[in-house]
């Protein structure tokens, strides 16, 4: 939403939000860099539908306008003149268990949808006019330049969705929540699994700063593309370390690590260690509070810029199955990605 006389060109940022608990504590499964994209929509007139699942917040460009009219973030339709309502068929990146959604209109002020509501379907290919659809979100009221955060329950799985909205406006972003779904029982016993990683149930649970960074790039597929594509803290001006503790996707016996510091050049850490355990019946917040008292699985070691440090058998100490880990950073620093590989503890 532009400020009053603002110059062409001015950048307006949406407003920040306090997000509810599974807005934090989940993945969001139509992120686009996970592959997520949009299979149909019944119309884009003003903008494209895939805008609403990107990465970056909403902005609002001051006169900027294309062949089409104004130029918007996220996904506008034309204005309905014979009935009827709009919607977008999206296929998630990662198939999981949904716990909530934002469907945000930040910067739609008078061409925002009055109502949305939400299917789904689990499917191996694109869905088909055969396909049978589940309401997982009835018809819920949206307001202009707003997050809407709608949690749900259920333990199904799903792999599409079709989002509508009534009749027609625009959607800045789409974002589900979710746990990503893993079949472990496909998985072989001697199988040396990446049990931390994104697609396989791995999320970050804890951290004690990410002023530059976004922790939960520690455990996405690939290298991180620069400086701004993973978990970074600010400069350290007190005794202690940072830390993130990350929750395995299954219970693993750990055989290989690897701590990535690509990009991090005059801003790794100095050193990094791990320690880890078995943990039952407990919530975030008191798994932070025991961490610092967990076994040690890798002890310190000493950090390159911009380079893969892989540690096997050497380095690594047998504790034991183990479902989580917190990664130790000294003092502060920067690190793209954490991988912890193991064979699965049934």
């Amino acid at each position: 939403m532009a400020a009053p006389n603002a110059p062409v060109g001015t950048v307006i940022n949406a407003p920040a939000v306090d997000a509810p608990e599974f807005a934090t504590r989940y993945t969001n499964l139509a992120h686009e860099d996970f592959g997520a994209k949009v299979l149909f929509c019944t119309d884009e007139w003003f903008a494209p539908a895939e805008r609403m699942l990107q990465a970056s917040e909403p902005v609002f460009i001051v006169g900027k306008f294309d062949d089409h009219g104004k130029w918007m973030d996220g996904w506008e339709t034309r204005r309905r003149r014979n009935g009827g309502h709009d919607f977008a068929i999206v296929k998630l990146g990662l198939a999981g268990v949904i716990k909530g959604f934002d469907i945000e209109t930040s910067h739609f002020t008078g061409n925002f949808p009055p109502a949305a509501s939400v299917e789904a379907c689990y499917s191996e290919t694109d869905p088909t006019e055969a396909t049978e659809w589940t309401e997982i979100v009835a018809t819920t009221s949206l307001n202009g330049h707003s997050h809407h955060f709608i949690e749900i329950s259920g333990e199904r799985p799903w792999t599409h969705l079709r989002l509508h909205i009534y009749p027609d406006g625009g959607v800045a972003r789409f974002r589900v929540y979710g746990q990503p779904q893993c079949d472990w029982d496909k998985k072989g016993a001697d199988e040396v699994i990446e049990v931390s990683a994104l697609e396989n149930g791995g999320r970050i649970v804890a951290y004690n700063n990410a002023h530059f960074g976004v922790p939960f790039r520690l455990v996405m597929p690939g290298r991180g593309v620069n400086m701004g594509d993973g978990w970074e803290t600010r400069r350290r001006r007190e005794p202690g370390n940072d830390w993130c503790i990350v929750e395995l996707g299954h219970a693993a016996v750990v055989e290989k690590i690897e701590v990535d510091t690509a990009h991090f050049k005059g801003n790794y850490p100095d050193r990094v260690s791990i320690q880890a355990a078995y943990v039952t019946n407990s919530t975030d917040q008191s798994i932070v509070t025991q961490a610092m008292f967990w076994d040690t699985l890798l002890p310190e070691q000493k950090t390159e810029m911009d380079k893969q440090h892989y540690y096997g058998a050497e380095q690594i100490r047998d504790i034991g199955p183990v479902t989580h880990v917190r990664l130790n950073i000294f003092p502060d620093g920067g690190v793209s990605r954490l991988r912890i590989w193991g064979k699965l503890a049934k």
